[in-house]
């Protein structure tokens, strides 16, 4: 199992990519850099690569829908050029509040957008001349613009990619197609009720040759006896996920919620959220969901909390230590794996 580390769009993104630099040597292998609607992520990415020199540097994620799959490969190739074969490319459909409200594309054809971005990265990736014709058309038909291939030599033509799916047909297109998943808000000890089949179902259509799909999840990371309340700063990232992130009928997040039997709960957040009630809304996460996501209290319960999320099959563990002394607690982690 590695470990790797989120680095969310809030806050200053030097001093952010200098503190994650510095985890480097206390063992961390990843870091993944969220982009949503804040800063895009393949500038801070670029700055890791110059300030890391054995990190792995992931984007956690880059929509398919504001970036064309061209310029997508492009981006992993320049990124894997500059640190030295160490990029990681995360895609994801993300959800219409992004992608409708933020770069004003139609949300359509999610789970086609994504296969197709996969395929033609790697096709991209391996310098082959590009004339294809789905979703996205390369050349545009009736247009001036004729086949290319990459003008430049990546240094992997196998830049590992991982997608962040939620839903059961998305999941299943990720074990079939994608290296690695990136799901959120994980609960291991639910993950299979709610994965297990649409897993199962694409790794029987999985390619040999592309290897076991890997799994990336974890969550808020604290040590100690009192370290138990730390899971409370788990509400805010739930309800505004739950409740905030699309409208009613279209919040992929809350219908995980409801698949790991919150669906009470679920309905009250998103209600609460979406009238302005952010507070209330953290305040009707259920504890336990704050619980079940995080590795945080004493030192021989985290212990356990990292087995099960081993045991639900993740092999990258991504925390974001909360506390003085972020190097020990990696370092501290990094010794069990």
């Amino acid at each position: 199992m590695e470990l790797s580390l989120p680095l969310d769009y809030a806050g200053d993104p030097r001093q952010a990519a200098d503190e994650v630099a510095a985890l480097e040597s206390a063992g961390l292998d990843a870091v993944w850099v969220a982009e949503a609607y804040g800063f895009d992520a393949p500038t801070i990415m670029g700055y890791l690569a110059a300030r890391t020199e054995r990190m792995k540097i992931g984007s956690g994620i880059l929509n398919v829908y504001s970036r064309t799959p061209a310029l997508l490969a492009q981006t992993a190739a320049g990124l894997d050029a500059l640190s030295g074969g160490r990029a990681m490319l995360g895609l994801g459909a993300s959800g219409p509040q992004v992608v409708e409200g933020w770069h004003g594309k139609a949300y359509d054809k999610p789970l086609g957008r994504t296969r197709e971005a996969i395929e033609l990265t790697r096709r991209i990736l391996r310098r082959e001349v590009i004339d294809h014709h789905g979703i996205t058309d390369m050349p545009r038909p009736g247009g001036l613009g004729k086949p290319l291939k990459l003008l430049t030599k990546p240094v992997r033509p196998d830049i590992p990619l991982y997608v962040a799916s939620l839903g059961p047909a998305n999941v299943r297109m990720t074990a079939e197609v994608a290296d690695g998943w990136l799901p959120t808000l994980f609960i291991p000890e639910k993950a299979h009720q709610v994965w297990g089949g649409p897993l199962a179902e694409g790794a029987a259509l999985r390619d040999p040759a592309l290897g076991p799909l890997r799994t990336v999840a974890g969550g808020l990371l604290a040590i100690g006896e009192d370290a138990a309340a730390v899971r409370e700063l788990a509400r805010p990232k739930i309800a505004l996920y739950v409740g905030g992130m699309g409208a009613p009928g279209k919040n992929f997040y809350n219908d995980l919620a409801v698949a790991y039997g919150y669906e009470k709960e679920a309905r009250l957040i998103q209600e609460l959220y979406l009238s302005g009630r952010k507070k209330e809304a953290e305040a009707a996460v259920p504890a336990e969901f704050c619980e079940l996501i995080s590795l945080c209290g004493p030192e021989s319960y985290v212990r356990e909390r990292v087995e099960a999320f081993r045991e639900a099959g993740v092999d990258m563990l991504n925390i974001t230590p909360v506390g003085p002394e972020p190097a020990r607690l990696v370092e501290t982690v990094k010794s069990w794996l």
